[in-house]
């Protein structure tokens, strides 16, 4: 029902999609199933946009109301656990820093002892979905969100090198590293735009602006983990993008490296609600705050 309100609202799937970053395709779906949980028809498609129909009309009515009601009760609640033992839920991208959680997390546990940390890991769209339904507290996300419902703050940048084969990374590695334009002709081995898309945009711009043909993006739903990068790269003739710190351990094979200039530098945001009140999360993104 919260993404029907946001279609309604935004006057089309594609606008909508965008504010609730998700697919299109994902978000067309949804709206074709719940026609049919429903047994009516919702909304006409155009090629301008979307039109709720009469029944579409009524459930725009109902369905703010059921959510404010949802939130309201959410917020109810959140004051009463307050008081006592409560759930802190966190969600977690892949390759986050190392150095990024132990300490504030810690300083939680000694300030608040009565809060128990969740943490899940999730792809920056789906934390944002996970925020917006109440399912999370915090995101730890690679996108600033857009809009007045989330607050955020910079945690994290790191300066992206190349994972590549050790002899490919010889013949093309100067004294200060590999330059951008260097790995033209080879396969980067990307992640699916689908988990961030604003991230994937920028990334993509940069790599083809030095020339780079990357290829179809991967398949939605396709995790790049650790395991992956190295299988894909230790072959030569690809290349993946990394943290210097990366925490995984690289087999003799395969090399990190710097790239020239820096051009690639990976932002990671705290983001919660702007109406949360909540004393532990408080305490959280003030330990997180670097500045």
């Amino acid at each position: 029902m919260r993404a029907f309100v946001v279609v309604v609202e935004e006057g089309s799937l594609s606008a909508a999609a965008r504010k609730l970053h998700i697919s299109q395709p994902a978000l067309s779906q949804t709206m074709t199933a719940l026609e049919r949980q429903l047994g009516v028809q919702l909304m006409v498609r155009r090629s301008t946009g979307v039109q709720p129909t009469e029944a579409g009309m009524t459930l725009l009515t109902e369905a703010r109301a059921v959510l404010a009601r949802h939130d309201q009760a959410l917020s109810a609640l959140a004051r009463h656990t307050e008081a006592g033992s409560t759930v802190l839920r966190i969600g977690i991208p892949l390759e986050l820093p190392a150095d990024l959680l132990p300490k504030p997390l810690a300083d939680l546990a000694a300030a608040r002892p009565g809060t128990r940390v969740q943490a899940r890991h999730l792809s920056t769209a789906a934390q944002f979905e996970a925020l917006r339904d109440g399912e999370l507290d915090l995101g730890l996300v690679r996108e600033h969100p857009i809009g007045p419902d989330f607050d955020a703050m910079l945690v994290a940048e790191e300066r992206l090198g190349v994972l590549m084969a050790a002899e490919q990374a010889s013949k093309i590695a100067g004294v200060d590293g590999i330059r951008l334009d260097a790995l033209a002709g080879l396969d980067w081995v990307g992640f699916p735009r689908s988990g961030s898309p604003a991230w994937y945009d920028e990334l993509t711009a940069i790599l083809r602006s030095h020339g780079l043909d990357l290829g179809p993006a991967a398949p939605a739903g396709q995790e790049l983990i650790a395991e992956v990068k190295l299988a894909a790269v230790t072959g030569g003739g690809a290349f993946a993008l990394a943290p210097p710190d990366w925490s995984q351990p690289v087999p003799e094979s395969v090399v990190w490296t710097p790239l020239v200039g820096h051009p690639l530098v990976r932002r990671t945001w705290a983001v919660w609600a702007a109406s949360s009140h909540r004393r532990d999360l408080g305490l959280l993104v003030a330990s997180l705050d670097r500045g």
